[in-house]
């Protein structure tokens, strides 16, 4: 598994100060829906978003790696995946991605299988 897919890239523009709840969320090929939460802890960093109706209002949790560029401005936040492999990972748990390490592991070997 990839460390640096659980770090924001120097090219993403995160700034910690930034507040990413309610941010849009565009993968290459539309939209996927808003932050519901995210996190900047150093190994783990990572943005959870509800999909709304476009997946059944499925959470799917996105590691920090696959953030391409995060516009203030605009709100919104671009990820260097396609909907349909967005749609394929592994399911979000809340309980799960905080107390599982394997968990982290199982979405970065998904997340990590795509070239970004």
């Amino acid at each position: 598994m990839d460390p640096n897919l659980w770090a924001y890239t120097p090219a993403s523009g995160r700034t910690t100060a930034a507040d990413l709840v309610g941010y849009k969320v565009e993968a290459t090929d539309g939209s996927i829906g808003r932050v519901d939460k995210h996190s900047d802890e150093v190994g783990s960093a990572h943005v959870v978003v509800d999909t709304g109706p476009w997946i059944f209002g499925k959470h799917v949790l996105l590691p920090a790696g696959i953030i391409s560029s995060i516009d203030a401005a605009a709100e919104t936040i671009h990820v260097s995946r396609t909907k349909d492999e967005i749609k394929k990972a592994p399911e979000f748990d809340r309980g799960q991605h905080t107390d599982d390490p394997d968990y982290h592991a199982r979405l970065g070997g998904y997340y990590g299988g795509f070239m970004g």
